[in-house]
């Protein structure tokens, strides 16, 4: 585990910090202003392992349609023992219960464990409805199918940087929130060191020609310090007033909701800022006491589609993506299996060409 040296441009990294920003450790102090989620916990060692183990595929039992088979007995047997002898199997019956228990409360619902979300996996589900998840077979698919989520599986990775010889029992937790469609032109992120608002960035690096008006630009700033003075602030009830936090500002740009928070810590992305930007920010409201109390954050967005930072035209996390055939292929196999049916179906596609 390795320790970072900041030369002061970030807080001490320990274990109570790092926790702090666990969900079910911040979101009981938000309820009132962050969508509603559920959080389901202890879950067993198996489900870690099935997180874990190799190739995409899903818990039996975990997708609501039943599909009928034209097997007879004597066929259903020997395909049965074929499966068995391929690979691991998965069966989480209860935790299915729990999904769709959820489910049916909120309609749909987007997943994430302790700290991370499967962002990165939107394309396992229709483009339509990116992350919307209605089945447990759903949860399944993105959780398997991200790599932002391996951050949670290991105390190592989750207090890496951290001062400590002891490291505290950690325990992975699944959380289910309320689905519902998502302007990210209206995503802002805003960093909080000591105890004051340094900087509010646009979250989605797309350009959108309406942010670039002065008096939004004027409005949302307004809105988010007054977010910050008067919900987030008196709220965050750890010792540590160091923190990044994640807004949806509301569709006239007057209120919010707090979607998340993340350590300030070097591994919170800082979008259109540097932490080195910040520090001086911060070295200079240190400095001056009164500019402190007045201090009026700066908001950076995306100002024209050239932009370095954005990316109108490339998808996000592409590079977690993998082509649909590929993840049909994978089903049921071990990553063996897979890459030699997946040549076989290339030798096909080739010959195919050729006629």
């Amino acid at each position: 585990m390795s320790i970072v040296n900041n030369d002061g441009k970030f807080p001490c990294l320990t274990p109570d910090y790092i926790l702090a920003f666990q969900f079910s450790n911040w979101y009981p102090s938000f309820t009132r202003v962050s969508p509603k989620s559920t959080i389901i916990r202890p879950l067993g060692e198996d489900f870690k392992h099935y997180l874990e183990s190799d190739s995409i595929f899903v818990p039996e039992g975990s997708e609501d349609v039943v599909i009928e088979s034209t097997l007879s007995d004597d066929d259903g047997d020997d395909e049965r023992e074929d499966i068995a002898t391929a690979g691991e199997h998965f069966s989480f019956p209860e935790l299915d219960e729990r999904i769709r228990s959820v489910i049916r409360e909120y309609n749909a619902v987007f997943p994430k464990l302790n700290f991370s979300s499967p962002k990165d996996a939107s394309w396992v589900l229709p483009a339509s409805s990116p992350l919307k998840c209605t089945s447990p077979a759903d949860v399944y698919l993105l959780l398997k199918s991200s790599d932002f989520i391996t951050h949670d599986f290991s105390i190592e990775s989750v207090f890496d940087g951290c001062r400590a010889d002891n490291l505290p029992v950690y325990e992975l937790e699944l959380v289910l929130r309320k689905w519902y469609p998502v302007d990210r032109s209206r995503e802002v992120r805003c960093f909080v060191r000591s105890d004051v608002l340094l900087g509010i960035t646009q979250r989605d690096t797309n350009f959108y020609d309406f942010m670039i008006d002065p008096e939004i630009q004027k409005t949302i700033r307004t809105t988010v310090c007054n977010l910050w003075e008067e919900v987030v602030r008196p709220n965050w009830n750890f010792p540590q007033k160091d923190y990044v936090f994640d807004l949806l500002l509301t569709r006239g740009l007057s209120g919010g909701h707090v979607i998340d928070f993340n350590p300030y810590a070097p591994h919170t992305d800082p979008l259109l800022f540097t932490y080195e930007e910040l520090h001086e920010v911060l070295s200079k409201a240190v400095q001056d006491a009164s500019a402190r109390r007045t201090f009026f954050p700066e908001l950076r967005v995306i100002e024209s589609p050239i932009h370095p930072a954005a990316t109108q035209s490339m998808p996000a996390y592409q590079h977690n993506r993998v082509p649909i055939e590929a993840l049909t292929l994978s089903k049921g196999r071990n990553i063996v299996e897979f890459g030699e049916i997946w040549q076989e179906e290339v030798t096909r596609a080739l010959r195919e060409d050729d006629d």
